[in-house]
């Protein structure tokens, strides 16, 4: 029977063990906390009983890829809902822009630029399932719908200035510029609109849904699915060395590059090793969790149905706090993405007082303190709130890395987004998930991380597209020792 070893109990780590496991392996998960999770975990951070997300909040993806379809997690308990409205952004005096579930409706709202945005957004909304089969891959593959993929192609290569320059109203470049901030980079970079073209048309197709009960629901269920497939999870184990483990055929490294370098390196080859040296971290959060006493009174009427407010006012503020944050200079009026998950799950809150998370983009490792400008830009759009506030829980760049070891200097992309980067992961080339090939003596070493393709997201697919990876290259050791046995034995008939 294969052996796999999985370090991390993230999504995507989970996913991999998932995979493997359905697949016929024995399969152990690593985990150095003392529950499963990563990026994908939920606590009462603020109040009891008010339920907050760790990190992620909304899913774009959740049911967009193939590793949902393969293994649907509701069966395991999971369960999703919707707000009206799935993101929003204010503008100063009362103004502002929405999107809802329809490209068409949501267009409607934008004035002048009510055909540019279906124009923009329709022919890759309108085709999402496929869409999303090709993005959520890596980039070198053999498209199944090449001209669905062409469709996204031509938009995400621009530059996200280039499409802000194509709307013509303050408010739809607004709309744009939050959610392609995303990328956590600046605007002018080639393929800045890949991740904020791929979120809005999966909004207007999926919409952004949570979890009921918080976003770690996704991981319980994923460790529940694992267990009924025969696999283990031990928690509050953390690997310093892959030699600990023994020599399980495959290897899974559900971690950052630094951290699969430091503990596999000794596996490694020296051109893997040198990839996962090279990672650049990009940008990180400052995240705050808030308890609201009656919600977050929005002057913009439409915020206050959004599951998620994207604050940071005109396109021109959002594109200079995202160069600001990129050069390491902290902004004083940062970028601030605001969940409002209760809206959808009202189970999370507790009478009227409701559990708010904000994160803002601050430089890498940034050791202030965002608090306070987090606050001022959400008061900025809804005057009153901070006389609303009943308990607010700071959590700094650092402490986000000490609760997952993949979010160096609390940068919870796992890495900088550039296009290298983006498309490519640590080590550029055909595939970029085999860190090591399996041998007779050594174990296949894969990375499954967020800093692979297709990227971060609580939607599996970096875990799913490792494990597969690995068993064709199982399959494949099988196939060379049988053909080389079967050699070695006709050479000793001839003889």
């Amino acid at each position: 029977m294969t052996t796999a070893a999985v370090i991390g109990s993230g999504p995507n780590g989970l996913a991999a063990a998932i995979t493997l496991a359905a697949a016929g392996a024995s399969v152990t998960v690593y985990e150095a906390g003392d529950r499963v999770g990563g990026g994908a975990r939920s606590s009462e951070l603020t109040l009891p009983g008010l339920v907050h997300d760790d990190c992620s909040s909304h899913h774009p993806f959740g049911l967009a890829s193939e590793f949902a379809r393969t293994f649907p997690l509701e069966q395991h308990g999971l369960e999703w809902a919707y707000t009206d409205v799935e993101f929003s952004h204010p503008l100063d005096g009362g103004r502002g822009a929405h999107a809802v579930r329809s490209v068409v409706e949501t267009s409607r709202t934008l004035g002048a630029d009510a055909e540019r945005y279906r124009r923009f957004f329709s022919p890759v909304a309108s085709r999402m399932p496929t869409v999303a089969d090709e993005f959520l891959q890596t980039l070198i593959h053999v498209p199944r719908h090449p001209f669905h993929l062409a469709t996204l192609g031509m938009r995400a290569a621009l530059p996200a200035a280039a499409v802000a320059r194509y709307f013509r109203t303050e408010e739809a470049r607004a709309l744009w510029s939050g959610v392609a901030a995303h990328t956590f980079g600046p605007f002018n970079a080639p393929l800045s609109s890949a991740i904020g073209t791929s979120l809005a048309s999966a909004a207007h197709y999926y919409g952004w849904p949570v979890a009921v009960g918080g976003s770690g629901r996704i991981t319980s269920a994923m460790e529940s699915l694992l267990l009924s497939l025969g696999g283990r999870v031990e928690t509050g184990r953390r690997v310093e060395d892959v030699r600990e483990l023994g020599n399980p055929d495959v290897l899974m490294l559900n971690t950052g590059p630094a951290e699969a370098a430091r503990i596999a390196g000794s596996s490694l080859p020296v051109h893997a090793v040198r990839g996962l040296e090279r990672w650049h971290d990009g940008p990180a959060a400052f995240k705050v969790a808030l308890a609201v006493d009656g919600g977050i009174p929005w002057t913009y009427e439409p915020s206050r149905r959004a599951g998620t407010v994207h604050l940071s006012g005109t396109y021109e503020e959002t594109a200079f706090a995202e160069m600001e944050t990129t050069r390491g200079r902290m902004p004083e009026r940062p970028y601030v993405l605001l969940a409002q998950q209760h809206l959808a799950d009202p189970g999370r809150a507790k009478g009227s007082i409701v559990p708010i998370d904000a994160y803002a983009h601050v430089p890498n490792g940034y050791d202030g303190d965002a608090t306070e400008a987090i606050i001022d830009q959400i008061e900025r759009f809804a005057p009153g709130t901070r006389d609303r506030i009943a308990a607010v829980t700071p959590r700094e760049t650092a402490a986000i890395e000490s609760l997952n070891a993949n979010f160096v200097g609390g940068d919870i992309l796992t890495g900088r987004k550039d296009p290298l980067q983006l498309v490519l992961g640590p080590t550029p080339g055909v595939n970029p998930y085999r860190l090591s090939s399996p041998g007779r003596d050594r174990p296949g070493v894969y990375l499954c991380s967020a800093a692979v393709p297709p990227g971060p997201g609580a939607h599996g697919m970096c875990g799913f597209l490792a494990a597969k990876q690995s068993l064709k290259d199982i399959v494949g050791r099988s196939e060379r020792a049988l053909a080389a046995g079967t050699t070695q034995t006709i050479n000793a008939d001839d003889s």
